[in-house]
Protein backbone atom coordinates (compact mmCIF):
# COMPACT_ATOMS: atom_id res chain seq x y z
CA UNK A 1 0.00 0.00 0.00
CA UNK A 2 1.16 3.23 -0.84
CA UNK A 3 0.21 4.83 2.12
CA UNK A 4 2.66 2.17 4.44
CA UNK A 5 5.14 2.53 2.01
CA UNK A 6 5.77 6.20 2.67
CA UNK A 7 4.96 5.62 6.30
CA UNK A 8 7.79 2.94 6.35
CA UNK A 9 10.24 4.91 4.30
CA UNK A 10 9.69 8.80 6.81
CA UNK A 11 9.87 6.43 9.45
CA UNK A 12 13.30 5.21 8.73
CA UNK A 13 14.46 9.09 7.70
CA UNK A 14 13.44 9.91 10.71
CA UNK A 15 15.03 7.41 12.78
CA UNK A 16 18.34 8.55 10.89
CA UNK A 17 17.51 12.43 11.09
CA UNK A 18 17.28 11.54 15.13
CA UNK A 19 20.09 9.58 15.42
CA UNK A 20 22.64 11.61 13.50
CA UNK A 21 21.07 15.02 15.56
CA UNK A 22 22.32 12.98 18.70
CA UNK A 23 25.64 12.22 17.24
CA UNK A 24 26.07 15.86 16.12
CA UNK A 25 25.41 16.90 19.82
CA UNK A 26 28.30 14.19 20.95
CA UNK A 27 30.75 15.05 18.37
CA UNK A 28 30.21 19.15 19.25
CA UNK A 29 30.17 18.25 23.57
CA UNK A 30 33.75 16.09 22.30
CA UNK A 31 35.18 19.02 20.28
CA UNK A 32 34.66 21.60 23.48
CA UNK A 33 36.63 19.18 25.76
CA UNK A 34 38.87 18.38 23.19
CA UNK A 35 39.44 21.84 22.96
CA UNK A 36 39.61 22.65 26.57
CA UNK A 37 42.23 19.68 26.97
CA UNK A 38 44.31 21.57 24.24
CA UNK A 39 44.23 24.99 26.50
CA UNK A 40 45.06 22.78 29.58
CA UNK A 41 48.08 20.81 27.89
CA UNK A 42 49.17 24.11 26.68
CA UNK A 43 49.38 25.46 30.24
CA UNK A 44 51.61 22.72 31.72
CA UNK A 45 53.74 22.39 28.90
CA UNK A 46 53.97 26.13 27.86
CA UNK A 47 52.88 28.28 31.14
CA UNK A 48 54.53 25.70 33.71
CA UNK A 49 56.88 24.17 31.65
CA UNK A 50 55.87 20.88 33.31
CA UNK A 51 55.47 18.76 30.68
CA UNK A 52 56.50 18.88 26.77
CA UNK A 53 55.31 20.92 24.24
CA UNK A 54 54.73 17.33 21.97
CA UNK A 55 52.24 16.59 24.47
CA UNK A 56 49.74 19.29 22.10
CA UNK A 57 49.94 16.80 18.95
CA UNK A 58 47.51 14.66 21.09
CA UNK A 59 44.55 16.86 21.23
CA UNK A 60 45.30 18.61 17.84
CA UNK A 61 45.18 15.34 16.29
CA UNK A 62 41.80 14.11 17.82
CA UNK A 63 40.09 18.08 17.27
CA UNK A 64 41.15 16.86 13.58
CA UNK A 65 39.84 13.67 13.49
CA UNK A 66 36.45 15.22 15.19
CA UNK A 67 36.07 17.74 12.88
CA UNK A 68 36.01 15.80 9.98
CA UNK A 69 33.66 13.57 11.75
CA UNK A 70 31.40 16.34 12.74
CA UNK A 71 31.31 17.18 8.86
CA UNK A 72 30.04 13.85 7.87
CA UNK A 73 27.52 13.67 10.70
CA UNK A 74 26.12 16.67 9.48
CA UNK A 75 25.55 16.19 5.84
CA UNK A 76 23.85 12.99 6.85
CA UNK A 77 21.87 15.27 9.18
CA UNK A 78 21.00 17.73 6.65
CA UNK A 79 20.33 14.67 4.08
CA UNK A 80 17.89 12.94 6.25
CA UNK A 81 16.18 16.23 7.49
CA UNK A 82 15.33 17.06 3.68
CA UNK A 83 14.16 13.26 3.04
CA UNK A 84 11.90 13.21 5.98
CA UNK A 85 10.33 16.73 5.01
CA UNK A 86 10.14 14.86 1.31
CA UNK A 87 7.60 12.25 2.37
CA UNK A 88 6.19 14.54 4.79
CA UNK A 89 4.73 16.35 1.67
CA UNK A 90 4.47 12.48 -0.12
CA UNK A 91 2.34 11.77 3.02
CA UNK A 92 0.37 15.12 2.54
CA UNK A 93 -0.88 14.61 -1.02
CA UNK A 94 -1.78 10.90 -0.39
CA UNK A 95 -3.60 11.81 2.63
CA UNK A 96 -5.11 14.73 0.81
CA UNK A 97 -3.60 17.38 3.57
CA UNK A 98 -1.58 18.70 0.25
CA UNK A 99 -3.46 22.46 -0.41
CA UNK A 100 -0.94 25.31 0.50
CA UNK A 101 2.17 23.06 1.05
CA UNK A 102 3.55 23.05 -2.32
CA UNK A 103 4.46 25.40 -5.05
CA UNK A 104 2.06 26.85 -6.57
CA UNK A 105 2.77 28.19 -10.16
CA UNK A 106 1.85 31.86 -9.91
CA UNK A 107 4.77 32.83 -11.85
CA UNK A 108 2.93 31.14 -14.63
CA UNK A 109 -0.63 32.32 -14.51
CA UNK A 110 -2.17 34.29 -16.77
CA UNK A 111 -5.33 35.95 -16.56
CA UNK A 112 -6.21 35.74 -19.89
CA UNK A 113 -5.69 32.38 -20.57
CA UNK A 114 -9.06 30.33 -21.55
CA UNK A 115 -9.08 27.61 -18.70
CA UNK A 116 -6.03 27.85 -16.23
CA UNK A 117 -7.87 30.04 -13.69
CA UNK A 118 -11.32 28.33 -14.23
CA UNK A 119 -10.13 24.86 -14.05
CA UNK A 120 -7.74 25.33 -10.56
CA UNK A 121 -4.52 24.99 -13.15
CA UNK A 122 -2.78 26.88 -11.12
CA UNK A 123 -2.34 29.01 -7.65
CA UNK A 124 -3.57 27.52 -3.80
CA UNK A 125 -4.88 24.49 -4.25
CA UNK A 126 -4.85 23.63 -7.68
CA UNK A 127 -3.28 20.87 -10.55
CA UNK A 128 -0.22 22.56 -10.45
CA UNK A 129 0.22 22.26 -6.89
CA UNK A 130 -0.70 18.71 -6.67
CA UNK A 131 1.49 17.39 -9.51
CA UNK A 132 4.68 19.84 -8.74
CA UNK A 133 6.86 17.87 -7.18
CA UNK A 134 10.16 19.51 -8.97
CA UNK A 135 13.47 20.92 -7.70
CA UNK A 136 14.19 23.15 -10.43
CA UNK A 137 12.27 26.10 -12.51
CA UNK A 138 12.98 24.88 -15.77
CA UNK A 139 11.20 21.76 -14.35
CA UNK A 140 8.26 23.56 -13.45
CA UNK A 141 8.52 25.58 -16.48
CA UNK A 142 8.11 22.62 -18.41
CA UNK A 143 5.45 21.06 -16.18
CA UNK A 144 3.14 24.42 -16.67
CA UNK A 145 3.69 24.28 -20.29
CA UNK A 146 2.13 20.94 -20.32
CA UNK A 147 -0.58 21.36 -18.69
CA UNK A 148 -1.71 25.00 -20.06
CA UNK A 149 -1.53 23.74 -24.10
CA UNK A 150 -2.15 20.23 -24.98
CA UNK A 151 0.47 18.06 -26.62
CA UNK A 152 0.49 16.67 -29.78
CA UNK A 153 -0.42 12.92 -30.02
CA UNK A 154 2.86 11.29 -30.80
CA UNK A 155 4.45 13.25 -28.11
CA UNK A 156 1.56 12.63 -25.75
CA UNK A 157 1.78 9.13 -26.14
CA UNK A 158 5.43 8.98 -26.03
CA UNK A 159 5.61 10.76 -22.70
CA UNK A 160 2.39 7.88 -21.40
CA UNK A 161 5.28 5.31 -21.84
CA UNK A 162 8.15 7.55 -19.75
CA UNK A 163 5.36 7.70 -17.09
CA UNK A 164 4.35 4.37 -16.59
CA UNK A 165 7.97 3.37 -16.88
CA UNK A 166 8.82 5.76 -14.03
CA UNK A 167 5.99 5.33 -11.71
CA UNK A 168 7.33 2.39 -9.75
CA UNK A 169 11.02 3.91 -9.24
CA UNK A 170 10.41 5.69 -6.12
CA UNK A 171 13.91 5.30 -5.42
CA UNK A 172 15.02 7.33 -8.57
CA UNK A 173 12.77 10.12 -7.18
CA UNK A 174 13.60 10.39 -3.61
CA UNK A 175 17.32 10.19 -4.44
CA UNK A 176 16.53 13.41 -7.06
CA UNK A 177 14.10 15.13 -4.36
CA UNK A 178 16.99 14.93 -1.79
CA UNK A 179 19.93 16.47 -4.22
CA UNK A 180 17.14 18.74 -5.67
CA UNK A 181 16.32 20.48 -2.14
CA UNK A 182 19.83 22.76 -2.43
CA UNK A 183 19.30 23.10 -6.49
CA UNK A 184 15.62 24.79 -6.05
CA UNK A 185 17.36 27.34 -3.81
CA UNK A 186 20.47 28.09 -6.67
CA UNK A 187 19.45 27.64 -9.68
CA UNK A 188 19.01 30.23 -12.15
CA UNK A 189 18.61 28.14 -15.27
CA UNK A 190 18.17 31.25 -17.26
CA UNK A 191 21.37 32.72 -15.79
CA UNK A 192 23.18 30.10 -16.93
CA UNK A 193 21.78 29.91 -20.31
CA UNK A 194 22.49 33.26 -21.13
CA UNK A 195 26.02 32.78 -19.86
CA UNK A 196 26.56 29.90 -21.98
CA UNK A 197 25.25 32.00 -25.01
CA UNK A 198 26.90 35.09 -24.25
CA UNK A 199 29.55 36.35 -26.82
CA UNK A 200 32.83 34.96 -26.90
CA UNK A 201 35.33 36.45 -24.99
CA UNK A 202 38.69 37.04 -27.52
CA UNK A 203 42.61 36.70 -26.63
CA UNK A 204 45.05 36.87 -29.57
CA UNK A 205 46.11 33.49 -31.16
CA UNK A 206 48.03 31.31 -29.25
CA UNK A 207 47.77 33.20 -26.22
CA UNK A 208 46.84 29.80 -24.04
CA UNK A 209 50.40 28.57 -25.46
CA UNK A 210 52.42 31.61 -24.36
CA UNK A 211 50.97 31.51 -20.51
CA UNK A 212 51.85 27.96 -20.59
CA UNK A 213 55.70 28.92 -22.06
CA UNK A 214 56.04 31.35 -19.57
CA UNK A 215 54.99 29.68 -16.60
CA UNK A 216 57.05 26.83 -17.71
CA UNK A 217 60.01 29.22 -18.25
CA UNK A 218 59.80 30.90 -14.74
CA UNK A 219 59.70 27.21 -13.22
CA UNK A 220 62.88 26.38 -14.93
CA UNK A 221 64.76 29.61 -14.78
CA UNK A 222 63.90 30.04 -10.72
CA UNK A 223 65.25 26.70 -9.98
CA UNK A 224 68.11 27.36 -12.10
CA UNK A 225 68.50 30.52 -10.26
CA UNK A 226 68.21 28.69 -6.66
CA UNK A 227 70.76 25.81 -7.85
CA UNK A 228 73.25 28.78 -8.49
CA UNK A 229 73.60 27.90 -12.42
CA UNK A 230 72.31 30.79 -13.76
CA UNK A 231 72.05 34.38 -12.66
CA UNK A 232 68.28 36.35 -11.66
CA UNK A 233 68.66 38.04 -15.32
CA UNK A 234 66.55 35.46 -17.14
CA UNK A 235 63.93 34.91 -14.37
CA UNK A 236 63.28 38.61 -14.41
CA UNK A 237 63.11 39.09 -17.76
CA UNK A 238 60.44 35.90 -17.85
CA UNK A 239 59.08 37.66 -15.36
CA UNK A 240 58.53 40.89 -17.51
CA UNK A 241 57.15 38.90 -20.21
CA UNK A 242 54.40 37.62 -17.84
CA UNK A 243 53.70 41.19 -17.00
CA UNK A 244 53.20 42.28 -20.55
CA UNK A 245 51.14 38.74 -21.23
CA UNK A 246 49.01 40.22 -18.28
CA UNK A 247 48.28 43.74 -19.82
CA UNK A 248 47.39 41.84 -23.44
CA UNK A 249 44.77 39.63 -22.01
CA UNK A 250 43.58 41.88 -18.83
CA UNK A 251 40.51 42.94 -20.33
CA UNK A 252 39.13 39.83 -21.35
CA UNK A 253 40.61 37.43 -17.93
CA UNK A 254 38.19 40.43 -16.37
CA UNK A 255 35.40 39.41 -18.03
CA UNK A 256 35.77 35.59 -17.74
CA UNK A 257 36.03 36.41 -13.72
CA UNK A 258 33.29 38.66 -13.30
CA UNK A 259 30.86 36.12 -15.38
CA UNK A 260 31.82 32.81 -14.44
CA UNK A 261 31.76 32.75 -10.70
CA UNK A 262 27.69 31.99 -10.44
CA UNK A 263 26.81 30.24 -13.03
CA UNK A 264 29.82 27.54 -12.44
CA UNK A 265 28.21 26.75 -8.67
CA UNK A 266 24.55 26.29 -10.13
CA UNK A 267 26.23 23.99 -13.13
CA UNK A 268 27.85 21.98 -10.42
CA UNK A 269 24.04 21.47 -8.68
CA UNK A 270 22.66 20.43 -12.10
CA UNK A 271 25.64 18.34 -12.76
CA UNK A 272 24.51 16.54 -10.13
CA UNK A 273 21.15 15.94 -11.17
CA UNK A 274 22.68 15.20 -14.94
CA UNK A 275 25.08 12.34 -13.42
CA UNK A 276 21.70 10.27 -11.55
CA UNK A 277 20.04 11.06 -15.13
CA UNK A 278 22.77 9.13 -16.85
CA UNK A 279 23.38 6.42 -14.66
CA UNK A 280 19.69 5.18 -15.54
CA UNK A 281 18.74 2.63 -18.01
CA UNK A 282 15.31 3.21 -19.96
CA UNK A 283 13.39 1.26 -22.08
CA UNK A 284 11.00 3.56 -23.50
CA UNK A 285 11.98 5.54 -26.41
CA UNK A 286 11.51 8.89 -24.92
CA UNK A 287 13.47 8.71 -22.10
CA UNK A 288 16.47 6.67 -23.75
CA UNK A 289 16.19 9.89 -26.36
CA UNK A 290 16.90 12.46 -23.37
CA UNK A 291 19.94 9.72 -22.00
CA UNK A 292 21.71 9.77 -25.09
CA UNK A 293 21.18 13.41 -25.81
CA UNK A 294 23.69 14.26 -22.66
CA UNK A 295 26.37 12.33 -24.40
CA UNK A 296 28.43 15.00 -26.78
CA UNK A 297 31.55 13.48 -28.53
CA UNK A 298 32.21 10.90 -26.04
CA UNK A 299 31.87 12.93 -22.87
CA UNK A 300 28.69 12.95 -21.12
CA UNK A 301 27.22 16.18 -19.89
CA UNK A 302 28.06 15.43 -16.16
CA UNK A 303 31.87 14.72 -16.78
CA UNK A 304 31.73 18.21 -18.86
CA UNK A 305 30.14 19.85 -15.97
CA UNK A 306 32.90 17.94 -13.86
CA UNK A 307 35.43 19.38 -15.93
CA UNK A 308 33.99 23.17 -15.65
CA UNK A 309 34.30 22.96 -11.61
CA UNK A 310 37.73 21.54 -11.72
CA UNK A 311 38.97 24.47 -13.60
CA UNK A 312 36.92 27.02 -11.61
CA UNK A 313 38.30 25.56 -8.51
CA UNK A 314 42.06 25.91 -9.84
CA UNK A 315 41.06 29.54 -10.58
CA UNK A 316 39.92 30.03 -6.57
CA UNK A 317 42.75 28.56 -5.94
CA UNK A 318 44.57 31.50 -6.83
CA UNK A 319 42.92 33.47 -3.84
CA UNK A 320 44.52 31.90 -1.13
CA UNK A 321 46.61 33.92 0.01
CA UNK A 322 49.32 31.26 0.58
CA UNK A 323 49.16 30.32 -2.69
CA UNK A 324 48.96 33.66 -4.18
CA UNK A 325 52.56 34.53 -4.10
CA UNK A 326 53.54 30.88 -6.50
CA UNK A 327 50.32 31.92 -9.03
CA UNK A 328 51.45 35.10 -10.20
CA UNK A 329 55.06 33.74 -11.84
CA UNK A 330 52.75 31.01 -12.79
CA UNK A 331 50.34 32.97 -14.81
CA UNK A 332 47.54 30.83 -12.71
CA UNK A 333 44.70 33.16 -13.17
CA UNK A 334 45.41 33.91 -16.89
CA UNK A 335 45.96 30.32 -17.96
CA UNK A 336 42.79 28.99 -16.28
CA UNK A 337 40.29 32.04 -17.14
CA UNK A 338 41.15 31.30 -20.80
CA UNK A 339 40.60 27.73 -20.29
CA UNK A 340 37.16 28.43 -18.81
CA UNK A 341 36.29 30.96 -21.92
CA UNK A 342 37.47 27.57 -24.12
CA UNK A 343 35.34 25.48 -21.93
CA UNK A 344 32.22 28.34 -22.69
CA UNK A 345 33.29 28.26 -26.50
CA UNK A 346 32.79 23.89 -26.74
CA UNK A 347 30.43 23.51 -24.35
CA UNK A 348 28.23 27.09 -23.67
CA UNK A 349 26.15 26.16 -26.09
CA UNK A 350 24.58 23.14 -24.78
CA UNK A 351 23.98 24.51 -21.13
CA UNK A 352 20.18 25.40 -22.57
CA UNK A 353 19.92 21.71 -23.81
CA UNK A 354 20.82 20.47 -20.74
CA UNK A 355 18.89 22.35 -18.50
CA UNK A 356 16.00 21.48 -21.35
CA UNK A 357 16.68 18.24 -20.47
CA UNK A 358 16.43 18.27 -16.62
CA UNK A 359 12.88 20.20 -16.86
CA UNK A 360 11.72 17.97 -19.24
CA UNK A 361 12.93 14.90 -17.12
CA UNK A 362 11.47 16.35 -13.68
CA UNK A 363 8.31 17.09 -15.22
CA UNK A 364 7.72 13.55 -15.89
CA UNK A 365 8.84 12.79 -12.43
CA UNK A 366 5.75 15.11 -11.46
CA UNK A 367 3.12 13.26 -13.62
CA UNK A 368 5.10 9.54 -12.43
CA UNK A 369 4.58 10.57 -8.82
CA UNK A 370 0.78 11.31 -9.50
CA UNK A 371 0.57 8.22 -11.14
CA UNK A 372 2.04 6.43 -8.23
CA UNK A 373 -0.03 8.05 -5.85
CA UNK A 374 -2.93 7.30 -7.03
CA UNK A 375 -3.30 3.65 -8.44
CA UNK A 376 -7.32 4.22 -9.49
CA UNK A 377 -5.66 6.90 -12.41
CA UNK A 378 -5.86 5.20 -15.45
CA UNK A 379 -4.03 6.19 -18.80
CA UNK A 380 -6.78 7.72 -21.40
CA UNK A 381 -7.05 6.25 -24.85
CA UNK A 382 -5.67 8.91 -26.98
CA UNK A 383 -7.39 8.70 -30.24
CA UNK A 384 -7.94 10.70 -33.87
CA UNK A 385 -11.49 12.66 -34.17
CA UNK A 386 -13.79 10.58 -35.92
CA UNK A 387 -14.48 12.00 -39.02
CA UNK A 388 -12.84 15.48 -38.09
CA UNK A 389 -15.52 15.59 -35.32
CA UNK A 390 -13.84 15.67 -31.37
CA UNK A 391 -15.54 13.38 -28.66
CA UNK A 392 -15.03 13.03 -25.09
CA UNK A 393 -16.04 9.38 -23.56
CA UNK A 394 -15.15 8.83 -20.19
CA UNK A 395 -16.83 6.63 -17.16
CA UNK A 396 -16.47 7.73 -13.69
CA UNK A 397 -14.83 10.94 -14.54
CA UNK A 398 -13.56 12.27 -10.79
CA UNK A 399 -12.65 15.79 -9.55
CA UNK A 400 -8.50 14.89 -9.33
CA UNK A 401 -8.38 18.02 -6.96
CA UNK A 402 -11.28 16.26 -4.23
CA UNK A 403 -9.93 13.77 -2.00
CA UNK A 404 -9.98 10.09 -3.59
CA UNK A 405 -12.15 8.82 -1.14
CA UNK A 406 -14.76 11.44 -1.79
CA UNK A 407 -14.84 12.38 -5.18
CA UNK A 408 -18.01 10.93 -6.91
CA UNK A 409 -17.54 10.16 -10.63
CA UNK A 410 -20.12 10.23 -13.20
CA UNK A 411 -20.09 9.03 -17.08
CA UNK A 412 -19.61 11.97 -19.69
CA UNK A 413 -19.94 11.00 -23.48
CA UNK A 414 -19.79 14.27 -26.00
CA UNK A 415 -19.37 13.77 -29.53
CA UNK A 416 -19.04 16.99 -32.23
CA UNK A 417 -20.91 14.37 -34.40
CA UNK A 418 -23.46 13.01 -32.30
CA UNK A 419 -24.45 14.71 -28.93
CA UNK A 420 -22.39 17.73 -28.39
CA UNK A 421 -24.03 19.45 -25.79
CA UNK A 422 -25.10 18.78 -22.49
CA UNK A 423 -27.40 21.53 -20.33
CA UNK A 424 -26.53 20.90 -16.72
CA UNK A 425 -29.59 21.88 -14.09
CA UNK A 426 -29.69 21.47 -10.57
CA UNK A 427 -29.54 23.08 -7.70
CA UNK A 428 -26.91 25.03 -5.57
CA UNK A 429 -23.92 23.24 -4.58
CA UNK A 430 -25.40 19.77 -6.29
CA UNK A 431 -22.31 19.72 -8.22
CA UNK A 432 -22.84 21.40 -11.57
CA UNK A 433 -19.27 23.57 -11.52
CA UNK A 434 -17.44 20.29 -10.50
CA UNK A 435 -18.78 18.48 -13.01
CA UNK A 436 -17.10 21.07 -15.58
CA UNK A 437 -13.73 21.38 -13.88
CA UNK A 438 -13.74 17.40 -13.48
CA UNK A 439 -14.04 17.38 -17.50
CA UNK A 440 -11.94 20.02 -17.85
CA UNK A 441 -8.79 19.15 -15.62
CA UNK A 442 -8.56 15.18 -16.83
CA UNK A 443 -8.90 16.96 -20.83
CA UNK A 444 -5.90 18.79 -19.30
CA UNK A 445 -4.08 15.99 -17.64
CA UNK A 446 -5.09 13.60 -20.46
CA UNK A 447 -3.17 15.47 -22.83
CA UNK A 448 -0.29 16.31 -20.57
CA UNK A 449 0.80 12.36 -20.70
CA UNK A 450 -0.86 11.95 -17.36
CA UNK A 451 -3.66 9.43 -15.87
CA UNK A 452 -6.57 10.05 -15.29
CA UNK A 453 -9.14 10.05 -12.56
CA UNK A 454 -11.46 8.06 -14.46
CA UNK A 455 -12.30 4.71 -14.87
CA UNK A 456 -11.97 4.46 -18.76
CA UNK A 457 -11.39 7.28 -20.65
CA UNK A 458 -11.23 8.21 -25.00
CA UNK A 459 -10.77 11.08 -25.90
CA UNK A 460 -9.52 13.03 -28.81
CA UNK A 461 -6.79 16.27 -29.16
CA UNK A 462 -9.03 19.16 -27.83
CA UNK A 463 -8.68 22.95 -26.88
CA UNK A 464 -10.56 23.68 -23.91
CA UNK A 465 -11.92 26.82 -23.20
CA UNK A 466 -13.93 27.71 -19.84
CA UNK A 467 -16.20 30.43 -18.24
CA UNK A 468 -16.30 29.48 -14.87
CA UNK A 469 -14.78 31.89 -12.80
CA UNK A 470 -15.29 35.13 -14.65
CA UNK A 471 -14.77 38.19 -12.46
CA UNK A 472 -14.93 42.10 -12.98
CA UNK A 473 -12.11 44.50 -12.48
CA UNK A 474 -11.87 48.06 -11.57
CA UNK A 475 -9.12 48.39 -12.78
CA UNK A 476 -9.40 47.30 -16.44
CA UNK A 477 -13.64 48.82 -15.82
CA UNK A 478 -15.31 46.10 -16.59
CA UNK A 479 -18.16 44.56 -15.35
CA UNK A 480 -18.44 40.87 -14.43
CA UNK A 481 -21.02 40.85 -17.62
CA UNK A 482 -18.53 42.32 -20.16
CA UNK A 483 -15.89 40.00 -18.61
CA UNK A 484 -18.31 36.89 -19.10
CA UNK A 485 -19.03 38.14 -23.07
CA UNK A 486 -16.00 38.37 -23.71
CA UNK A 487 -14.13 35.30 -22.50
CA UNK A 488 -17.60 34.03 -24.78
CA UNK A 489 -15.97 35.78 -27.76
CA UNK A 490 -12.75 34.40 -26.89
CA UNK A 491 -14.22 30.67 -26.62
CA UNK A 492 -16.74 31.15 -30.20
CA UNK A 493 -13.53 32.54 -32.04
CA UNK A 494 -11.26 29.15 -30.89
CA UNK A 495 -14.25 27.22 -32.55
CA UNK A 496 -14.09 29.22 -35.33
CA UNK A 497 -10.71 28.93 -36.08
CA UNK A 498 -10.69 25.57 -36.70
CA UNK A 499 -9.92 24.10 -33.32
CA UNK A 500 -11.38 20.76 -32.03
CA UNK A 501 -13.39 22.71 -28.98
CA UNK A 502 -14.35 21.96 -25.95
CA UNK A 503 -16.28 24.60 -24.06
CA UNK A 504 -17.10 24.54 -20.05
CA UNK A 505 -19.58 27.31 -19.32
CA UNK A 506 -20.99 27.77 -16.32
CA UNK A 507 -24.36 29.66 -15.47
CA UNK A 508 -24.52 30.93 -18.95
CA UNK A 509 -25.33 35.05 -19.18
CA UNK A 510 -26.38 34.97 -15.55
CA UNK A 511 -25.51 38.88 -15.76
CA UNK A 512 -28.08 40.37 -17.68
CA UNK A 513 -32.40 40.06 -17.68
CA UNK A 514 -33.96 37.20 -18.41
CA UNK A 515 -35.16 37.51 -21.82
CA UNK A 516 -31.93 38.98 -23.07
CA UNK A 517 -30.01 35.85 -21.49
CA UNK A 518 -32.31 33.01 -23.07
CA UNK A 519 -32.15 34.84 -26.61
CA UNK A 520 -28.21 35.06 -25.94
CA UNK A 521 -27.48 32.48 -24.48
CA UNK A 522 -29.37 30.29 -27.31
CA UNK A 523 -27.21 32.41 -29.94
CA UNK A 524 -24.01 31.31 -28.33
CA UNK A 525 -24.67 27.80 -27.80
CA UNK A 526 -26.57 26.93 -31.63
CA UNK A 527 -23.11 29.07 -32.79
CA UNK A 528 -20.68 26.53 -30.80
CA UNK A 529 -22.33 23.83 -31.77
CA UNK A 530 -22.98 24.59 -35.42
CA UNK A 531 -19.07 25.66 -35.54
CA UNK A 532 -18.00 21.66 -34.69
CA UNK A 533 -17.22 22.55 -30.70
CA UNK A 534 -18.75 20.53 -28.14
CA UNK A 535 -19.29 20.91 -24.07
CA UNK A 536 -21.30 21.32 -20.86
CA UNK A 537 -23.29 24.53 -19.95
CA UNK A 538 -24.78 24.62 -16.51
CA UNK A 539 -28.06 27.01 -15.48
CA UNK A 540 -30.40 27.59 -12.26
CA UNK A 541 -32.63 29.11 -15.01
CA UNK A 542 -34.89 26.59 -16.05
CA UNK A 543 -35.87 28.02 -19.29
CA UNK A 544 -32.39 27.54 -20.30
CA UNK A 545 -33.16 23.87 -20.62
CA UNK A 546 -35.56 24.88 -23.26
CA UNK A 547 -31.95 25.28 -26.10
CA UNK A 548 -31.72 21.89 -26.37
CA UNK A 549 -35.05 21.55 -28.37
CA UNK A 550 -34.16 23.11 -31.49
CA UNK A 551 -30.73 21.22 -31.14
CA UNK A 552 -32.80 17.95 -31.48
CA UNK A 553 -30.11 14.78 -31.15
CA UNK A 554 -27.07 16.80 -30.61
CA UNK A 555 -28.18 17.98 -27.15
CA UNK A 556 -29.70 16.72 -23.79
CA UNK A 557 -30.04 17.59 -20.92
CA UNK A 558 -28.79 16.57 -17.25
CA UNK A 559 -29.49 17.55 -13.86
CA UNK A 560 -28.12 17.10 -10.51
CA UNK A 561 -30.54 16.44 -7.65
CA UNK A 562 -30.79 16.92 -3.20
CA UNK A 563 -33.13 15.95 -1.14
CA UNK A 564 -33.88 17.20 2.47
CA UNK A 565 -32.88 14.33 5.10
CA UNK A 566 -33.76 14.96 8.59
CA UNK A 567 -33.97 19.13 7.85
CA UNK A 568 -30.46 19.16 6.42
CA UNK A 569 -30.09 18.92 2.35
CA UNK A 570 -28.50 16.44 1.06
CA UNK A 571 -26.47 15.36 -2.26
CA UNK A 572 -26.09 12.71 -3.79
CA UNK A 573 -23.48 14.17 -6.76
CA UNK A 574 -24.82 11.55 -9.17
CA UNK A 575 -25.98 13.24 -13.27
CA UNK A 576 -29.20 12.07 -13.84
CA UNK A 577 -31.01 12.71 -17.32
CA UNK A 578 -33.50 15.55 -17.68
CA UNK A 579 -34.13 18.56 -16.20
CA UNK A 580 -34.17 19.30 -12.73
CA UNK A 581 -37.77 19.75 -11.28
CA UNK A 582 -37.02 21.11 -7.78
CA UNK A 583 -34.67 24.12 -6.16
CA UNK A 584 -33.11 24.61 -2.80
CA UNK A 585 -32.12 27.98 -2.62
CA UNK A 586 -35.34 28.78 -0.56
CA UNK A 587 -33.76 26.22 2.20
CA UNK A 588 -30.23 27.34 1.87
CA UNK A 589 -31.30 31.05 2.28
CA UNK A 590 -33.03 29.62 5.81
CA UNK A 591 -30.12 27.29 6.66
CA UNK A 592 -27.88 30.68 7.14
CA UNK A 593 -30.20 32.43 9.15
CA UNK A 594 -31.97 34.45 6.21
CA UNK A 595 -35.54 35.08 7.37
CA UNK A 596 -37.28 34.11 3.91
Amino acid sequence: MILDEYRARAGRWQAELTSAERLSRQLGNARLATGLAAVAIAALAIGAGWISPWWLAAPLVAFIALAVKHDGVDKTRENAARATAYYQKALSRVEHQWIGKGHQGEAFRDSRHLYADDLDVLGAGSLFELLSTARTAAGERVLAGWLLAPGEPPAVRERQAAVAELRERLDLREEIALMGEDMRAAIDDQAMRQWGELPPVRFFAGARWVALALACAAVITFALFFTQVLSARPLLIILLGEMMLGMAVRPGVQRVLASVSTPSRELKLLGLLLARLEMESFASPHLQRLTHALDQHGLTASAEIRRLERLVDYLDSARNQFFRLIAAPLVWISQFAMAIEAWRGECGTHIGEWIAIVGEFEALCCLACFAYERPDAVFPELVEAENGAPFFDGENVRHPLIDPARAVGNGVQLSGAACSLWIVSGSNMSGKSTLLRAVGLNTVLAWAGAPVCCSRLRVSPLRVGASIRVNDSLADHKSRFYAEISRLRDIVELARGGQPTLFLVDELLSGTNSHDRRIGAAAVVRGLVEGGAMGLVTTHDLALAEITGPLGERARNVHFEDHIENGEIRFDYCLRPGVVERSNALELMRAVGLDV
